[in-house]
């Protein structure tokens, strides 16, 4: 089954999967979401992940990040830029999730960043997703 748009079904597989309780996701490798993964662990949004085959499919293990009520410290993702509309921003203009507590996923032209670093190597670039 393709997917139309790969990046929004990962985001949506995270929420499930936190939503849930689930100790680990799976999901179809990419090197866009790995890049997307690593910001997010760097943030501190998940434990870990891992790039194995499943299968005899290349797949992302993400182990999920709780905190000491099990809540999922992933409290919401949203994809912002969409197939059919997508959301270009300069460095000027890129807005900050909930008042700097979350993280703006932005495509720039040196890669994959967080808007904060964005703003501070002054690219600006396509706003993938919002997490807080």
């Amino acid at each position: 089954m393709s997917v139309s748009d790969p990046i929004a079904d990962m985001l949506t597989k995270i929420r499930n999967a936190g939503m849930a309780k689930h100790e680990k996701v799976d999901i179809p490798a990419s090197n866009i979401k790995l890049e997307i993964i690593k910001i997010l662990k760097t943030e501190g949004y998940i434990k870990n992940f891992k790039r194995m085959p499943v299968d005899g499919k290349d797949t992302i293990r993400i182990l999920l990040r709780y905190d000491d009520i099990t809540a999922p410290v992933i409290h919401g993702i949203e994809k912002v830029s969409k197939p059919g509309r997508r959301v270009y921003l300069g460095y000027k203009n890129m807005p900050r999730v909930y008042n700097g507590y979350g993280t703006m996923i932005v495509s720039t032209s040196i890669g994959v960043t967080t808007g904060r670093k964005a703003v501070e190597r002054k690219v600006g670039g396509e706003v993938i997703c919002k997490v807080w």
